[in-house]
């Protein structure tokens, strides 16, 4: 009885483990035919892109389309068409010198002045040549004409139309938002001043004495928080007027209000060293504050000023000191923004090293000079094994410093399995906008769809979102545990998954991500 129970037993179990391992198998089999249906679509979607390689106007129209991820290296004020800025100086009653092109305010209840070749901004509205004038110095079109160089013509611009800008940064961040829609972008990292010149005016007074923490305590004793209460009043105020302007929650909401949005402050390299780490501070404490929509920082202004070419070491031993006291905040920099003849060689030897190895930055913005550095192999491999990602900005490198297709060094990054994100730069300065940097991408450094897509996928893995990654593995985008059947599937189905998506900003943009990616190549 007992002896024929156990055999019972044993057949009845193993017949469910034979159950179960089928089940397993067919599990797998199931898991392996929905991955190669996705890589089947993928590249069928692929080989079509090659098809279209010789025709950039259809590559151009692919890729409109195409979803992008994030743009991550966007200064707002750059990112604004210089039609927009004319508009607002108009309306403004703003002054523009009809020699220069530069904007200015008028005094308190005075006009523009004839005498100083001043005439009223809104001129522009009904002089055609005027217009275009502005429109040229105040952008990268027909600067071959401008009698200057790229680099020259692009960085004065700034100074041209910035009066435009002032108590403007809710329409500046509506049209970056709704532009960005347009183009399929899901987040958007958008360089800023939160505070304006407080934090400057504070550094201004307190100066440098050489030490970050003697002179973090005079700061704060001066009231630098003050600047950082301030920063984040005025982008709420700025993200107010921004969700007016675009009509968000309402049926008439512009794409733009489905962008999700953060901002990295500003630091001005070009200024004193009292501003400079004034303006660092602010920026670490924002990007620290969980009250804040400022998530990291970064340093601007172009790399080959003479301030900061002389004090480049300094300030990435001020990122240094900082960046323990406060955890929370992320960094990226201008690293490498410089060519041959630009500075001196010596000078393109140690931006991109000092920015990894010293500062820790975990993005770096171009690192176009990348193999002019001291040791430029080992560099590489320590930059991959850090997965410290390079933001590529073509059309700006290309118009800037005069670098495009085979001088570039992104082939270089890719080799070396250093991650690498497109992004726009100031994409209304040079005239681009987040599809073309794609196609630049296509059609002068010879990439092939899947190494898009990557490139889209990477700008969510490293942006600077809070929330655990969609990916265990980021190099091979391997899905987490608790969605491994739900991305092979690309349905949220088990619990494990959306509570997973619930408690992270950055893998529900991934998984969105992943499902307009499945939407396009089923068109494709």
């Amino acid at each position: 009885m007992h002896s024929t129970f156990r055999q019972g037993l044993v057949r009845t179990i193993g017949s469910v483990i034979l159950v179960f391992s089928a089940s397993i198998v067919t599990m797998q089999i199931a898991a392996g035919q929905i991955a190669t249906r996705a890589q089947t679509s993928e590249q069928k979607t692929a080989r079509y892109f090659e098809s279209i390689r010789k025709s950039p106007t259809q590559q151009l129209a692919f890729l409109l389309e195409m979803p992008k991820g994030g743009d991550l290296h966007n200064h707002l004020s750059g990112s604004i068409y210089a039609e927009s800025y004319i508009e607002w100086a108009a309306a403004n009653g703003l002054c523009v010198n009809n020699q220069t092109m530069t904007l200015l305010v008028p005094p308190a209840k005075s006009t523009c002045d004839p005498k100083s070749e001043q005439v009223p901004a809104s001129a522009a509205l009904t002089n055609s040549v005027l217009y275009r004038q502005m429109v040229d110095a105040w952008s990268m079109r027909n600067w071959q004409l401008s009698g200057q160089s790229g680099h020259d013509h692009f960085f004065d611009a700034f100074g041209k139309f910035g009066a435009a800008t002032y108590n403007q940064t809710g329409r500046m961040i509506a049209e970056a938002a709704s532009r960005a829609a347009r183009g399929h972008v899901l987040y958007l990292e958008l360089m800023l001043t939160p505070d304006g010149l407080m934090s400057s005016q504070i550094g201004q007074k307190v100066g440098w004495d050489g030490n970050a923490q003697s002179t973090l305590n005079k700061l704060k004793s001066n009231g630098i928080a003050d600047a950082v209460a301030a920063g984040i009043k005025a982008l709420q105020d700025a993200e107010i007027q921004k969700n007016q302007l675009l009509k968000c929650g309402s049926p008439q909401a512009d794409a733009g209000c489905s962008v999700t949005i953060r901002y990295i402050s500003q630091v001005s390299r070009g200024a004193s060293l009292g501003a400079v780490f004034a303006q660092m501070v602010t920026g670490f404490a924002l990007a620290n504050d969980p009250n804040s929509k400022v998530v990291g920082l970064n340093l601007v202004q172009g790399e080959d000023g003479l301030a900061s070419m002389e004090n480049f070491s300094v300030h990435m031993q001020m990122l240094n000191s900082l960046r323990p006291l406060y955890p929370q905040a992320r960094l990226s920099l201008h690293a490498g923004e410089l060519a041959p003849g630009l500075v001196p060689p010596d000078g393109l030897t140690f931006h991109i090293r000092e920015s990894v190895m010293t500062a820790r930055a975990d993005r770096i913005g171009h690192g176009v000079d990348i193999m002019h550095e001291d040791a430029p192999y080992e560099l590489l491999r320590e930059i991959a094994r850090r997965q410290v990602l390079v933001e590529i900005c073509l059309s700006s490198n290309d118009l800037i410093l005069g670098i495009s297709g085979p001088q570039h060094p992104l082939s270089v990054y890719l080799q070396y399995g250093v991650p690498v994100a497109l992004a726009t730069d100031d994409e209304g300065v040079s005239r681009s906008e987040i599809s073309r940097e794609f196609l630049k991408a296509a059609q002068e450094q010879g990439l092939g769809y899947a190494q898009l897509k990557m490139m889209g996928r990477n700008s969510l893995q490293y942006a600077f979102i809070s929330g655990d990654s969609l990916w265990g593995d980021s190099r091979k985008f391997v899905p987490v545990g608790q969605c491994t059947q739900d991305v092979a599937l690309m349905t949220l189905s088990s619990s494990s998954c959306r509570q997973f998506l619930h408690g992270s900003e950055k893998a529900t943009l991934q998984w969105q991500l992943e499902e307009e990616f499945r939407t396009f190549e089923r068109q494709h």
